[in-house]
């Protein structure tokens, strides 16, 4: 019986067995063909650990295509994709100073300069104008990543700022929040924003115009007690944390377990905190239509 020989290679009683060939087994010569999650940059799902390429995911809005988890989203990257046009970003001559020179295990300017360095933000709110559905309108994001999305001097600045231009052009004010709060290496200066932010708000309500809130994950502190929850209407995420104190600082205080979903956006809808819960994928057209309404825009 002949045997079949690949080209390349010669037989002889000395070849081992392991390389010989096997009928019905075809190995092919040609280097092995690589997918992209091997040759591109991956994300991991932190729900189902499917691995995802960095393409796939921001054109799917960082929400995972294998179980739908949504990913959290840099906040120039949520803007960028409200968008259908980006007019002017504000408040960047705004630049955060160190009236208490905090120290704790590394001085403020140096914890504001990691931050910078890792997020490409000079700060962790980012105001832009733009249209959605050719309506205009501005809106804001928090940047976690900045200091866990604290809220400072130049986020309350930067805040206003977005109220005070949306009144001057009759527009409605989007907010994306995430954040855990005020910013403790501001102290007072920190917490004065909370009243700042909600006078600004006021003004919008007193021009009748539509304020929005998205609560994104996580939102906590004193972004919860002022702009995250002075909203027209309350649109959350799917299984977005929002609440003041966190789960755990509860949970000592009142020595108890507390159980999912505990906090979770379904949570708060069941017990009529937030007005809804919105996909992702339909939350551009979710917005545009309510700010229509509100509006009475055809």
């Amino acid at each position: 019986m002949n045997q079949e020989v690949k080209s390349g290679k010669i037989l002889s009683p000395s070849t081992p067995w392991t390389e010989r060939h096997v009928p019905g087994i075809h190995t092919p010569d040609e280097q092995q063909v690589l997918k992209a999650t091997f040759t591109e940059p991956t994300i991991e799902c932190p729900e189902c650990h499917a691995l995802v390429t960095r393409t796939a995911i921001a054109f799917n809005a960082y929400v995972c295509p294998q179980c739908d988890e949504h990913l959290r989203m840099k906040a120039r990257d949520r803007l960028t994709w409200f968008f259908d046009q980006i007019q002017t970003e504000l408040g960047q001559e705004f630049a955060a100073k160190d009236p208490l020179k905090f120290v704790d295990s590394k001085p403020y300017p140096e914890r504001m300069r990691e931050a910078q360095s890792k997020t490409g933000e000079t700060e962790a709110l980012v105001v832009m104008q733009g249209s959605l559905n050719h309506i205009p309108m501005v809106a804001c994001a928090f940047e976690f990543d900045f200091m866990g999305g604290s809220m400072g001097t130049v986020v309350g600045d930067r805040f206003v700022q977005a109220a005070e231009r949306a009144i001057e052009l009759k527009q409605p004010l989007i907010c994306f929040a995430a954040s855990g709060g005020a910013r403790m290496q501001e102290g007072m200066l920190s917490l004065m924003q909370m009243a700042r932010t909600s006078a600004a708000i006021q003004k919008m309500k007193d021009a009748h115009l539509p304020y929005i809130v998205v609560l994104t994950h996580p939102v906590y502190g004193g972004v919860t007690a002022s702009l995250a929850m002075l909203g027209d209407v309350h649109i959350a995420e799917p299984k977005a944390m929002i609440g003041f104190a966190g789960k755990r600082v509860i949970e000592q205080t009142v020595r108890e377990k507390l159980d999912e979903p505990f906090q979770r956006a379904e949570y708060l809808l069941d017990h009529g905190v937030i007005d809804q819960i919105v996909h992702r994928h339909a939350l551009r057209d979710t917005v545009s239509r309510i700010v229509a309404k509100l509006m009475n825009l055809p």
